[in-house]
């Protein structure tokens, strides 16, 4: 395992001991003696109820190189009953993968007012790619299909929809990108019934079929997004993507008008 002060075999161990010191018997329903040395639990109360020897488990907490499972991992942080975020650092310490499938979260009001807030256009989008919420400058950009759209959403926008490709310029660019992006999403929620359903509903499309198969993993990304409106003829664009940090599975984007001079 690699060994930095953020990650690795020490800090591991570090995080451990002190998730263990500051988890009190009571909050586990382990009786209290009256003269209890250590603060918190002991480490053989962890390796216990953890399903693990008492040796294993002071070797990880000692930071020694040994391979710890991420099921050994997940074990513990259910004993200590971490928070999600703490479990979630836990795993990152390990440099491992948390067998435990994430929930996806639900949205708040406030997160689906907050693109109302800006001028330009900005809209929401979840784990699918469905349209949560847009402003007005977002509907005018998309006018022809927002208004008529029940449940507009813009992964079968981009493939479905026959004003995509004469509004969205380099349409082929940025098609494939975005299947390489929802690829990328996919990870953090591999178990989903509803993002699966959703991908396998997108394959019966031939062209989003053809770029799933290339297997492409991108980062979502800012960049130049240039438009052939109908009314306002072409826009432009920097992308700016804001993800939520207690949701992953939101992305609110934005569009900031570009004042250059038009493509010759």
């Amino acid at each position: 395992m690699q060994q930095t002060p953020l990650s690795g075999p020490k800090a591991l161990g570090n995080f451990l001991r002190s998730q263990r010191e500051n988890t009190s018997p009571e909050k586990l329903g382990l009786p209290v003696a009256a003269r209890r040395r250590t603060k918190g639990l002991r480490r053989e109360e962890v390796a216990l109820l953890s399903g693990i020897s008492t040796t294993w488990y002071t070797w990880i907490e000692q930071g020694r190189e040994i391979v710890v499972s991420a099921q050994t991992l997940a074990n513990i942080a259910a004993t200590l009953q971490m928070k999600p975020i703490e479990r979630d650092y836990l795993f990152r310490l390990a440099q491992q993968s948390d067998p435990q499938e994430e929930a996806v979260p639900g949205v708040e009001e406030a997160v689906l007012a907050a693109v109302h807030q800006v001028s330009d256009p900005c809209y929401l989008l979840d784990l699918t790619w469905t349209m949560l919420a847009w402003n007005k400058p977002a509907a005018m950009l998309f006018q022809g299909w927002l208004e008529t759209d029940a449940r507009p959403n813009m992964m079968a926008f981009m493939f479905t929809h026959p004003l995509a490709q004469s509004l969205v310029m380099d349409w082929e660019g940025r098609a494939k990108r975005i299947v390489a992006e929802l690829r990328a999403d996919s990870m953090h929620y591999p178990h989903d019934r509803e993002l699966n359903a959703f991908i396998s509903r997108m394959q019966e499309n031939e062209r989003f079929r053809a770029f799933w198969s290339l297997q492409q993993v991108i980062v979502r990304e800012g960049g130049e997004r240039v438009f052939l409106h109908k009314q306002q003829g072409e826009l432009r664009y920097r992308h700016l993507s804001w993800q939520l940090s207690s949701n992953r599975s939101l992305k609110m984007i934005m569009l900031i008008p570009d004042e250059r001079r038009p493509l010759v």
